[in-house]
């Protein structure tokens, strides 16, 4: 299930918001000038996906310029889980929209914008839109399961510019209820 937490940038412990609601979720998310939605999931073969939504994937490359889409997938027995997982803990940006729909599993993208943390467990079915320039990290977990299509403007282009800001290492890190103890 989707979930939206909000912290003081400076109170890691003390979540001002705490909610599951999709609404709320895209409200608080839309005052940032983040774009969250909830999409059905539908049922197709694994090299189908694209297809299944290609309705939706349209309509989000005529809207935001993506150029291209493609599918992204993790699961605990990647044998380069870790190091991928750390990639992206820290505080980072893009030049470009980071757009992902996940269609299995769960991620977690925290964002950092108005001296807030507005921690986002992106499930099935959730799309998020962060906008390029846009403060956050990004947590697959300890045992990552997850698959997701990404849409971009220039996928050789996509690269993060870590920001040097300890904050992400304050914040609590994503672990999974399917995660392995």
């Amino acid at each position: 299930m989707s979930r939206l937490r909000i912290y003081a940038e400076d109170a890691p412990d003390i979540a001002l918001t705490d909610t599951s609601d999709a609404g709320e979720i895209a409200a608080a998310l839309a005052d940032i000038g983040v774009h969250f939605e909830r999409w059905p999931l539908r049922a197709a073969a694994a090299g189908d996906m694209l297809a299944a939504y290609a309705p939706e994937i349209a309509a989000l490359k005529a809207k935001g310029g993506y150029q291209s889409v493609d599918i992204v997938a993790m699961t605990p027995d990647h044998p380069e889980r870790q190091a991928l997982r750390t990639k992206f803990l820290d505080e980072h940006t893009h030049a470009e929209d980071e757009v992902r729909f996940f269609i299995d599993g769960e991620g977690l993208f925290t964002l950092h914008a108005g001296g807030r943390v507005f921690d986002t467990l992106c499930t099935a079915g959730d799309l998020i839109s962060v906008p390029a320039g846009m403060k956050h990290w990004f947590d697959m977990g300890p045992a990552p399961r997850f698959a997701a299509i990404r849409l971009f403007v220039n996928p050789d282009g996509w690269v993060a510019q870590f920001t040097g800001d300890p904050i992400a290492r304050r914040f609590p890190r994503h672990e999974p209820a399917h995660a392995p103890a």
